[in-house]
């Protein structure tokens, strides 16, 4: 097994290098326009300018941080009430009936289609990209928490009922165990999700953050900046996902290492 996850190491390096010097190549001999595909060693001139200068007179370090800090906020009130709720909603068949209609009407909908709704509900300050985040990553969490609930055989229930269980032990000895992975699997593909409603999110009257970074760079062809932030905000987003994958073994390990 060691041997095997080296391995795949190994080839997952080798094609991030291979992808990294062909991008050198094509940019450094002018293949390709830098102003369209700045190469990496021009990226990282300007990686070292914004760390040491800045942004909009804002530190990288703070873009960073405010925008971790909307996501985040976000994202835990998204899964503290999504999962209880999704849970609550494949356990009841009448809760689900009720609420069923909403969210499969507002889950499809396009994030950035709610900003005109959301600056006039809850103003430009910080609510209004709260509930962009927020919603992006709720939604999908009912959705999935329900059918993680829904796909646990109903064999596995009634036997617990013959044995005489309570509904509180079937639901922790029978339900859960068996919906965990399941659940997990929807939690970190929401917080995906959600994290890519940051971007609009902060179009909403923003002066900081990454997504704005991204957004006004691109309004003065800072082609440089723009791949910065979007490098910024996939390297953050395949971090969160290792911290869910790592809480994932910690919380219900008999889900496996996925």
């Amino acid at each position: 097994m060691a041997s095997r996850r080296t391995r795949q190491g190994a080839v997952s390096a080798l094609a991030v290098v291979a992808v990294l010097g062909l991008w050198q190549v094509a940019g450094g001999s002018g293949w390709v326009d830098t102003l369209f595909l700045p190469p990496p060693s021009e990226l990282l001139g300007t990686l070292a300018g914004l760390w040491q200068s800045g942004y909009g007179q804002i530190s990288l370090a703070r873009h960073i941080g405010i925008s971790l800090a909307r996501a985040l906020s976000a994202f835990v009130v998204a899964v503290g009430i999504g999962v209880p709720l999704g849970l609550a909603m494949g356990l009841h068949g009448g809760l689900n009936a009720a609420l069923n209609p909403f969210v499969q009407f507002l889950r499809p909908l396009p994030k950035i289609a709610l900003i005109p709704l959301t600056i006039v509900w809850l103003g430009i300050d910080e609510a209004s990209k709260f509930f962009l985040i927020f919603i992006a990553t709720f939604l999908n969490v009912l959705v999935g928490a329900t059918a993680a609930v829904q796909g646990v055989p109903h064999g596995y229930v009634r036997v617990a009922q013959t044995l005489g269980l309570r509904r509180w032990q079937i639901f922790w000895r029978v339900v859960f165990p068996h919906c965990a992975a399941d659940l997990f699997t929807t939690i970190r593909l929401s917080v995906g999700i959600g994290w890519t409603a940051l971007v609009a999110a902060e179009l909403v009257a923003s002066t900081s953050g990454v997504g704005w970074m991204i957004i006004n760079a691109g309004s003065y062809l800072r082609t440089d900046v723009v791949m910065i932030g979007i490098v910024i905000l996939g390297l953050i987003g395949y971090a969160l996902d290792v911290v869910l994958v790592a809480l994932q073994r910690v919380i219900v390990p008999w889900t496996g290492k996925s």
